[in-house]
């Protein structure tokens, strides 16, 4: 009796995956890497690292220091800009109100497949903020951003972009407050406050600020992120 051939697998560039999975460690990375700290990362031999590092510099995609570590170059910045453009535009000048006004970084995140990706970020001048990289991503279950866009997904984007998966019970109290928080979730000690923010034709981000402490109560930096994001939203329509 014949068997159904089987069908196959979608080709995929291991190369092209690699070089991609090289950007996403270096954007994150907190200094710059050496080539053996970065062929480690990608479980790679330093050999094939090198390779693909090559072909990223040759696009300034990634550059090195006098010390030959590599970090993410102005190539980047440049793809950057192409992305939700209208949101990076409308949100910029509120971000670096929001930094300086509440002393914190200020940043947009949006929703990534299951991460929440940090689009475009400021912080306050004068004084020493947490970093937090635009392309710094973590898991949408964690943190007050993922939270408040889970909250203002309406029930067919929740099934259509997540299924099977549970949205945080948080998620109703912010629907309800219009903001969400979070402690301790992403990285100890960290706190977090971010209000969603509608973008026609997308799914929600979110606006948010980081902080290890302040004497601000969460409902008046939450405020403040509220005015953020109807300025953002006025300027989208």
């Amino acid at each position: 009796m014949s068997q159904t051939p089987t069908k196959p697998a979608a080709a995929h560039s291991q190369t092209l995956s690699r070089g991609i999975r090289a950007l996403e460690i270096l954007a994150e990375a907190q200094s710059p890497m050496t080539i053996a700290e970065l062929s480690e990362a990608l479980e790679v031999h330093r050999s094939i690292a090198y390779r693909i590092l090559r072909t990223l510099e040759d696009h300034s995609l990634l550059m090195r220091d006098t010390a030959g570590r590599v970090q993410a170059g102005p190539g980047l910045a440049a793809l950057a800009r192409g992305v939700s453009r209208d949101l990076q535009s409308a949100a910029l000048p509120e971000l670096t109100t929001l930094a300086n006004d509440l002393m914190m970084t200020a940043f947009i995140a949006v929703w990534d497949q299951h991460d929440c990706v940090t689009l475009v970020t400021v912080e306050p001048r004068h004084t020493t903020a947490l970093v937090q990289h635009p392309g710094t991503r973590h898991s949408f279950a964690a943190g007050a951003p993922g939270i408040a866009i889970q909250s203002a997904l309406t029930r067919e984007q929740w099934e259509q972009h997540a299924p099977g998966e549970q949205i945080r019970p948080e998620a109703q109290l912010a629907k309800e407050t219009g903001y969400a928080v979070s402690h301790d979730e992403v990285i100890p000690g960290v706190s977090s406050v971010a209000v969603p923010v509608s973008v026609p034709g997308q799914l929600p981000a979110a606006i948010s600020v980081v902080y290890i402490r302040t004497d601000t109560p969460d409902r008046e930096i939450a405020a403040a992120l509220k005015r953020s994001a109807a300025t953002i939203e006025a300027e989208l329509r």
